[in-house]
């Protein structure tokens, strides 16, 4: 069944009010009609199959059928800081960690990064991707985008998770493995930009509790490295078996 986000206060309610681009959508695009089924989620987990009721001009109703929390969300709640790359690459990170399943993605301002995050606009258009990205998978969550954050920062908030790594292209020993299990209940990736981290950078990272990984014998992009350790978190955590 199609997909449509509902804001909070209107979830609750029965039927569901749903209007705007969700409901120019339905109508104009996929041009449904009463008696259909969908679903409904709120951003935040929860989920409704309904039926439409009726529509009134501009407006759909939705009755509600069976209100129930989503499966779709991982036991690991995976936090990617990542270190902020050239335009267009966080669109595709953005897009790709929400379809994986990353519960927050927070940009990092690190030693060697030759782009910025400096307007409020700039966070909310790489919201809206993460929204439309968790329509499109299925997920009744849509994971937050941070506003940019420093380097200490970023260490500092991932030393309080029960596990993190910093993927690091000079590491050779440090597995995957030994950093997650299925028992963590949050987690956290430390991503560096095109120019990788200095090494005082992960020093300091090891310092607060961070363990440097290895993705491997080549070195990957940094809209591939992120991407690729978290699917490998979820998957030593049971979430993609």
């Amino acid at each position: 069944m199609a997909n449509f986000f509902v804001e909070k206060d209107e979830f609750l309610k029965d039927p569901v009010e749903i209007s705007g681009d969700e409901a120019n959508h339905m109508i104009k695009v996929l041009r449904m009609k009463e008696g259909e089924g969908l679903t409904l989620f709120d951003g935040d987990g929860n989920c409704i199959d309904g039926v439409i009721d009726r529509i009134e001009n501009k407006t759909v109703l939705v009755k509600a059928v069976k209100r129930y929390a989503s499966e779709t969300e991982p036991d690991l709640k995976i936090t990617l800081f990542q270190g902020i790359p050239k335009n267009p690459k966080m669109d595709l990170i953005i897009q790709k960690a929400t379809e994986l399943g990353v519960t927050r993605i927070v940009p990092v301002n690190t030693k060697r990064i030759v782009a910025k995050i400096d307007k409020d606009a700039k966070i909310e258009r790489l919201q809206k991707i993460a929204f439309e990205a968790a329509k499109q998978c299925g997920r009744a969550y849509v994971p937050r985008v941070d506003s940019p954050v420093s380097f200490d920062e970023a260490i500092n908030c991932m030393s309080q998770m029960d596990g993190a790594i910093i993927p690091y292209e000079c590491e050779k020993d440090g597995k995957m493995s030994d950093a997650v299990n299925a028992n963590m209940k949050t987690f956290g990736i430390l991503i560096g930009p095109e120019g990788g981290f200095e090494e005082s950078e992960v020093k300091k990272a090891e310092e607060a509790g961070v363990k440097r990984v290895t993705l491997g014998k080549r070195i990957l992009r940094t809209e591939t490295a992120g991407l690729i350790a978290s699917a490998l978190c979820l998957y030593i955590a049971g979430d993609m078996e």
